[in-house]
């Protein structure tokens, strides 16, 4: 039967997700920093074995065995330590903005030996001279590793007791850090579903699970209201590791987004009939996905829609609402072109391929749907397509209609965007 020891660390891997092995070493090195606390000393290389089964503890002196140093170089290695250690407490204490503190020798390690052309160096902390090794072992050889136990005088004591908590507590926060990390890290660029948790300024956090995701504004939909407790549908779009944890930014504004609920919804596109070519998006009020098909006999526009179109519904009410036309791509610009200014009807497209530049012209009862509110439609077709697009009306007599260039599209006249207003509902 296992111990109440096992019984409370098994429970701490349950709950946090760790390693046996993970839980176990963190306690040792607690068990380490605790005897140094109250027993060791500064030129000691701490290592703790702990039994859970049975309690128990054992504490060894770790130490390299090295070539000897003879006593002239080592007391000079010591002097020139010395002096080095001085000469950093007068830097610190010469710059007011780095805290000044007292060089320890318990914080030599191989990183910190005195490195020089021809020198010795010889770190008393982790190292041991061969004539002295012998002592303790006759036949040890060079780069043996000489591991001596320590005593246990007694129980430690109130401030040992801390340290350890200390550093349990901090490295158990790092491994559970480093699993989250590295569970989040492999599902960037995946649809997730979160629970809005609170709202912290323009800062959205949502709760993932295991841990909080962030929704920065620009990844926001304005037209969105994130209440607390609401579900929502989220892209994890990069995660990194900070000093404070795993930090996951998420996204509802993306074209990944709409990309990933095209997938999840519709089974051509995810077996690959159905391409999703490229994807032209203003978040919270119109999407444009033009999609091909592999196989002829399938119509990739009707597959995306479904009967009564409910597989598209789907889509739109996970985005708010948010309107999404569907069109047929095709390796021909000007058909492209002409599918991408849906609804509205194009008479003819004439293509500057060196400009990267295209004219549609439409007649005049079209020139405001292919325009769009604000100049919305040829905006985001013009985003599909990668051309830069100008639309015109084919009679060319009306004053107010003008042509609308896509590269400046906040230049909108009034009486365009007035007459996009007047809009019919049922044309669009």
């Amino acid at each position: 039967m296992s111990s109440d020891i096992e019984q409370a660390i098994r429970q701490i891997c349950d709950e946090k997700g760790l390693s046996y092995e993970a839980v176990i070493e963190t306690i040792e090195a607690a068990l380490g920093a605790a005897y140094r606390k109250d027993y060791g000393n500064k030129m000691q290389n701490l290592e703790a074995e702990f039994d859970p089964s049975t309690g128990g503890v054992r504490l060894f002196d770790v130490k390299t065995v090295v070539d000897d140093v003879d006593p002239e170089e080592l007391e000079k290695m010591q002097t020139r330590q010395a002096e080095e250690a001085a000469a950093r407490e007068a830097e610190n204490a010469a710059e007011n903005f780095r805290p000044r503190r007292k060089f320890e020798e318990d914080e030599l390690d191989g990183d910190d030996q005195v490195e020089g052309e021809n020198e010795i160096t010889f770190n008393p902390k982790t190292e041991i001279m061969y004539s002295d090794a012998r002592v303790l072992k006759l036949d040890v050889k060079i780069d043996d590793i000489i591991r001596t136990e320590l005593p246990l005088p007694g129980e430690f004591g109130r401030m040992a007791a801390m340290t350890a908590k200390q550093v349990i507590t901090q490295k158990l926060r790092e491994a559970e850090r480093e699993i989250v990390f590295g569970e989040f890290k492999e599902q960037e660029g995946e649809v997730l579903i979160g629970t809005v948790q609170r709202r912290e300024g323009r800062v959205v956090l949502v709760d993932l699970g295991r841990t909080t995701g962030i929704l920065l504004p620009e990844d926001q939909v304005r037209s969105e209201q994130y209440n607390s407790g609401d579900r929502i549908k989220v892209l994890v779009r990069e995660v990194s590791l900070g000093t404070r944890g795993p930090q996951i930014l998420l996204s509802r504004s993306s074209e990944e987004l709409v990309r990933i609920l095209f997938d999840l919804e519709i089974p051509e596109i995810s077996e690959g009939t159905v391409e999703i070519k490229t994807i032209a998006r203003e978040a919270g009020a119109r999407s444009k996905v033009a999609v091909h098909s592999t196989d002829n006999s399938i119509d990739p526009i009707g597959a995306c829609i479904g009967q009564r179109g409910i597989r598209i519904q789907t889509i739109i009410n996970e985005l708010g609402g948010e309107k999404i036309d569907i069109i047929e791509w095709s390796d021909d610009p000007r058909a492209f072109i002409t599918n991408a200014l849906a609804p509205a009807k194009v008479t003819e497209v004439e293509i500057n391929t060196e400009e990267s530049s295209a004219i549609a012209l439409v007649n005049g009862d079209q020139l405001s749907l292919a325009i769009g509110r604000g100049g919305q439609n040829v905006r985001l077709a013009a985003k599909l397509t990668g051309w830069k697009l100008s639309v015109r009306d084919e009679g060319g007599d009306n004053k107010e209609e003008e042509e609308l260039v896509t590269d400046e599209p906040e230049v909108v006249k009034e009486e365009i965007e007035d007459h996009n207003e007047d809009i019919k509902e049922d044309e669009e």
